[in-house]
């Protein structure tokens, strides 16, 4: 069914605030660009009306921390055929980008700006070439939505398309406008279906779980070898995805930058640190009265920041000077994922036998 959602202003007797149309889309689009956070927090803007070699007009195009591209398409005065279709033949065109091309698009886009140093500023990390539209995402963005439209994309996502809508709606009090914005689909979802099938040939998942862990002064791998766990957080777009595991299954745990380090099997359920806990001494302990790394303390009666831990029994490891890591293995930013690709099996298989697992 179409979302529709109402906003009341607080007081003894509650005054709903009256809806009012937006200005124009692109009026919208203006404001997305002032401030992208409108759209997430989590991806950066590298362009907008960028022209395809087609003749179409992508009105912007973002990037996530994983490298993923998101094609934004706003909906105007278009039916819901016109612009999924719309959407669809500008995601074909941006698939095939080269590092080169997303980077002069990002150059155009800010007037001489260095894609790199940007999203170094935006995610503190270097930019992965290899990693770079790796997969991409499509986001509708609409004053309203329709049964159509929503029945559309519902459809695609079933068939592994990763779309998306979020749309918005405009509240007035008295002299003041407030804008409001939904999503049709959780964007967690949408982002992980855009990871578990990459650019490439799409392949069955192996039933092996890719792991991210991201070594620093936050969280340490010797630490995690030593007490049996992986870990993530200051965000919960980092830890969310722990979530997903579930004791039983096996992880392969790669450090960006560096190579993969361990395989093992989950223990337990995701956990935040406050009530994480180990073997230390002979007897049972927090973590976090142990722990010689930050693991994010200062988030930890923060649920959304907070890190969050998944207790694991290696079954090999190696220290992060020995990392492996060879031309065309996967790799990408998220803490867990279940890729369905066939660079991911050709990686699990490498790895079992350089690991020398079964």
């Amino acid at each position: 069914m179409p979302i529709n959602h109402a906003v009341w202003k607080v007081a003894s007797e509650p005054q709903p605030l009256r809806e009012v149309s937006l200005e124009s889309e692109a009026f919208l689009e203006k404001m997305i660009v002032a401030d992208p956070n409108i759209l997430s927090p989590h991806w950066l803007l590298i362009g907008q009306q960028v022209r395809t070699d087609y003749g179409g007009i992508i009105d912007l195009l973002a990037v996530n921390q994983d490298g993923q591209l998101i094609v934004v398409e706003l909906k105007r005065n278009q039916t819901p055929r016109e612009v999924v279709a719309q959407a669809l033949d500008y995601a074909s065109w941006v698939k095939n980008l080269t590092s080169d091309e997303i980077a002069h698009i990002y150059d155009r886009f800010s007037g001489g700006g260095a894609l790199d140093d940007a999203f170094q500023l935006k995610f503190n990390q270097t930019l992965d070439e290899e990693q770079l539209n790796g997969s991409h995402q499509i986001v509708v963005v609409a004053s309203s939505l329709d049964p159509s439209t929503e029945r559309i994309v519902n459809y695609l996502n079933g068939m592994d398309i990763a779309i998306n809508v979020i749309f918005f709606q405009v509240f007035q009090d008295e002299d003041r406008q407030y804008l409001s914005r939904a999503w049709l689909i959780d964007p967690f979802e949408t982002e992980i279906r855009a990871t578990s099938v990459q650019s490439g040939e799409r392949g069955e998942w192996n039933g092996e779980y890719y792991v991210s862990f991201g070594h620093s002064a936050e969280r340490d791998w010797s630490e995690a070898v030593k007490y049996g766990f992986i870990c993530a957080g200051g965000g919960a777009w980092y830890s969310r995805t722990l979530s997903q595991l579930a004791p039983g299954d096996r992880v392969w745990v790669n450090v960006p930058g560096q190579g993969y380090v361990g395989i093992g099997k989950v223990t337990g359920q995701s956990v935040r640190a406050t009530e994480f806990q180990v073997d230390a001494d002979g007897e049972r302990k927090h973590f976090l009265d142990i722990a010689q790394a930050g693991y994010h303390r200062q988030y930890a009666e923060d649920e959304e920041n907070s890190e969050y831990f998944v207790p694991v029994e290696w079954l090999e490891t190696k220290p992060i000077n020995q990392a492996v890591s060879e031309v065309g293995f996967f790799g990408n930013q998220n803490s867990a994922c279940k890729p369905r690709t066939t660079k991911w099996n050709h990686t699990v298989e490498r790895l079992r036998k350089l690991f020398g697992v079964e």
